[in-house]
């Protein structure tokens, strides 16, 4: 008994190969987005390329936080809470790292594309 391939088929496997360069093409061709500084206060929100030079201001219920961006880091410089956590929390540079002065209901975030190596932490 002899198969034969017949033009259905030849239509089903065109059709799977396109399939699978396309999608292939979706996940590993797609640009890179740019990683990005997110501040998060009780009078909004804004966003700065992670080497922005800024100096922001972010007032909360308790007073002025001071953000510093700087050298591709972002860190609470100085808020008006008791504990200063935030302050000694240090600088954040990475995609998913955060830091929060929680009594002043501020947030610092680094989101978007960013170095995916494992870090200390993970390791």
């Amino acid at each position: 008994m002899k198969t034969y391939i017949k033009t259905f088929d030849i239509i089903i496997i065109l059709l799977v190969i396109i399939l699978t360069v396309f999608a292939a093409y979706i996940v590993y061709m797609k640009p890179k987005v740019r990683s990005q500084i997110l501040i998060r206060g009780q009078d909004g929100e804004w966003t700065y390329p992670v080497d922005a030079e800024e100096t922001v201001k972010v007032y909360g219920p308790l007073g002025e936080t001071v953000v510093r961006l700087h050298g591709n880091s972002a860190w609470i410089e100085s808020s008006p809470c008791e504990s200063q956590t935030c302050v000694a929390a240090g600088q954040i540079s990475r995609q998913g790292q955060w830091t929060a002065c929680l009594p002043n209901n501020v947030l610092l975030m680094v989101q978007g594309a960013g170095d995916d190596s494992v870090d200390s932490i993970v390791w």
